[in-house]
């Protein structure tokens, strides 16, 4: 028999070509893409009820801190809460003469103000600010310093929140008492004492003046120790307030390095440009100050808020 010839080993199959990725997994169902927005809309609804549930507190409780004392560089702080009636009326006069003459006529925002400062930065002048009383207050309570539409934009809904749920009293009451005056020294009370040695209820207008005209900017400018510039611009609050100044009736630039050093002095006048009568609209809801005994010791400023005194 004739040998076979041998046999070739069949040819192995091509090997299938080798994925370099995984094949898309199918889109999930249209419900479970969106079965957490239901989750997200709840807690929502919980945030915006805490936040109104604060702000109504907030109506009637002094605050026992706010988000600028627990971002100031200084510590300790000096902080204590005084009920209306035990502030000065001059005090009052002072800071809506300085900050927001419009304080009891708009609802929050004085757009009068907001335009003339836009129309003067288009014009090649600086950024002024135009908040109110109202938004300060909004701003000092719940927020940072520093600029940003995401702020001003959350500032404008505290201040709606505040404008609707407290009334002008109210606001200014708050205001006076968280305001900075001086590093690390907060509300009038705290103020008054620091740099005055006396109780906010016994406030001068002079004295008044002084703490409203460094507001702007407490941690430059000084109400125990005032340099030309606060000077004058005491001078101007006061004239606002319905007192004759003895400077100019405008208000003085910050940028003016060469205003003389003067003494505070003042005599009645006629009226300044604040509308005294909004105060005697109010002036059953603010109070009268109440009489303090001149011996009687004043109480340390610093640490917690009293809510009664």
């Amino acid at each position: 028999m004739l040998p076979q010839p041998a046999r070739r080993p069949a040819a192995a199959a091509p090997a299938p070509e080798r994925l370099t990725s995984d094949p898309p997994l199918p889109s999930p169902p249209l419900s479970r893409r969106w079965r957490l927005l239901p989750v997200l809309i709840v807690g929502l609804l919980w945030l915006l009820g805490l936040i109104l549930a604060v702000v109504l507190a907030l109506r009637w409780l002094p605050p026992p801190t706010t988000a600028f004392m627990l971002q100031s560089p200084v510590t300790p702080l000096r902080y204590k809460w005084v009920p209306a009636e035990h502030i000065s009326n001059a005090m009052r006069h002072a800071v809506v003469a300085s900050e927001d003459q419009k304080f009891f006529q708009h609802r929050g925002f004085d757009f009068e103000a907001i335009g003339d400062a836009l129309d003067e930065r288009r014009d090649g002048g600086r950024l002024r600010g135009a908040s109110t009383i109202s938004q300060q207050t909004a701003k000092n309570l719940f927020l940072w310093s520093g600029g940003g539409f995401a702020r001003k934009g959350i500032e404008a809904a505290f201040t709606v929140l505040i404008e609707t749920l407290w009334d002008k009293p109210r606001i200014l009451e708050v205001y006076l008492n968280i305001a900075e005056f001086g590093p690390g020294i907060y509300g009038v009370e705290a103020a008054a004492q620091a740099f005055f040695g006396k109780r906010a209820a016994q406030i001068t207008p002079e004295e008044a003046a002084r703490l409203a005209a460094v507001l702007p900017s407490p941690r430059r400018w000084s109400a125990r120790e005032p340099g030309p510039y606060v000077q004058e611009r005491a001078r101007w609050i006061l004239g606002q307030m319905g007192h004759r100044p003895a400077a100019p009736e405008s208000l003085p630039d910050e940028a003016d390095a060469a205003l003389p050093q003067t003494v505070i002095e003042t005599a009645p006048a006629q009226g300044g440009d604040v509308d005294t009568r909004a105060f005697d609209e109010f002036e059953g809801e603010f109070g009268v100050p109440r009489p303090i005994d001149p011996d009687e010791p004043i109480g340390s400023a610093s640490g917690e808020a009293d809510a009664e005194d």
